[in-house]
């Protein structure tokens, strides 16, 4: 029984239900997430326990222009491809992007599950870009535009 309404302990983070989360840009991007901040209350910070299976990736490669995200690897390997360069990520190893960013993109070409806590803030709005995509959403309280680079106009 929760004491608090501050306090997640791990027992009820494990009963937590996983939600699949398949990114609307990649189906191959496919995230088991539990949402810790969600189950707190929480509503300025998106607070996420994330298991990503073998084979697939946590989310298209983007970066956002207004919010700022970081993930911490909790177990499991994966594959961080940050600007033009590629990690090997692990246990205990963190990755944090300001905003705007470099565009990111994590996968998980291993054997085993992929697990890590990541929270990013949760702006009324926001500009991310998916640069192989050549692709901006525009994000404002709650609803969302995707524009192709080509259609964009500068004044």
């Amino acid at each position: 029984m929760q004491s608090t309404p501050h306090l997640l302990k791990a027992d009820a983070i494990a009963a937590m239900a996983e939600v699949q989360k398949v990114h609307g840009l990649n189906p191959d991007a496919v995230r088991n997430t539990r949402s810790l901040g969600d189950a707190l209350g929480m509503k300025n910070l998106g607070v996420h326990l994330v298991r990503v299976e073998p084979g697939k990736e946590t989310t298209q490669f983007h970066l956002h222009h207004h919010e700022e995200e970081f993930l911490y690897i909790l177990s499991g390997r994966g594959l961080a491809c940050i600007g033009e360069e590629h990690f090997e990520v692990g246990p205990g190893d963190f990755m944090g992007f300001t905003a705007p960013s470099l565009p990111h993109a994590l996968s998980n070409p291993f054997e085993v599950d992929l697990v890590y806590l990541m929270s990013g803030e949760r702006r009324s709005f926001d500009v991310v870009d998916y640069p192989r995509l050549r692709k901006r959403l525009f994000r404002f309280d709650g609803k969302r535009q995707l524009v192709e680079w080509d259609n964009l106009q500068k004044f």
